[in-house]
């Protein structure tokens, strides 16, 4: 019984973050999800479930989403670029990166050209699911309510991500 009540306390916690933490992003781009895009990155899903790590592949393929606060690049400030972990595509540069508090890596600009938008409406949610250009590979969600002068704030699974540190960077 105890363990339904924290399941079910974790559950209703996550749901209120979730809803509280993600405003609908007005984008211009947002694309809908009638056209089917065609992707650089060609793969059966089980080359990529041979590839990807069950984890990954829930949240690259299926759309799913790692637990909040868990991910490796949460609290991971290091410079370097941040690829698609599906296909080593750039994604964001370091510098854009900032502390959101909302459990995921937080971006304020993908590097142009490499994200693809659309309008998500799961879980009683309007938001905007963002994905690799390259490989469509789910990356997370982008909102309109970041601290900085774009707006924006990506928020990205972990698991999704690669990060490669500047070559001038002393190990």
């Amino acid at each position: 019984m105890k363990t339904l009540k924290t399941t079910l306390l974790s559950t209703f916690v996550l749901l209120l973050c979730g809803t509280t933490a993600c405003a609908q992003h007005n984008k211009s781009e947002v694309k809908t999800e009638d056209k089917k895009m065609t992707y650089k990155v060609q793969k059966t899903e089980e080359d990529w479930k041979k590839e990807l790590t069950p984890e990954q592949y829930s949240v690259l393929r299926q759309k799913g989403t790692e637990r909040p606060f868990t991910g490796k690049y949460e609290n991971f400030y290091e410079k370097g670029t941040y690829h698609c972990a599906a296909c080593g595509a750039k994604l964001f540069e370091s510098g854009t990166k900032f502390d959101s508090h909302c459990g995921w890596p937080s971006f304020d600009k993908a590097i142009p050209g490499t994200i693809e938008y659309h309008k998500d409406i799961s879980f009683g949610m309007i938001r905007t699911e963002v994905l690799c250009v390259n490989c469509g590979g789910h990356l997370g969600h982008v909102f309109d309510d970041g601290p900085t002068a774009t707006g924006d704030r990506y928020c990205i699974n972990s698991v999704s991500l690669k990060f490669e540190p500047d070559s001038d960077v002393k190990k």
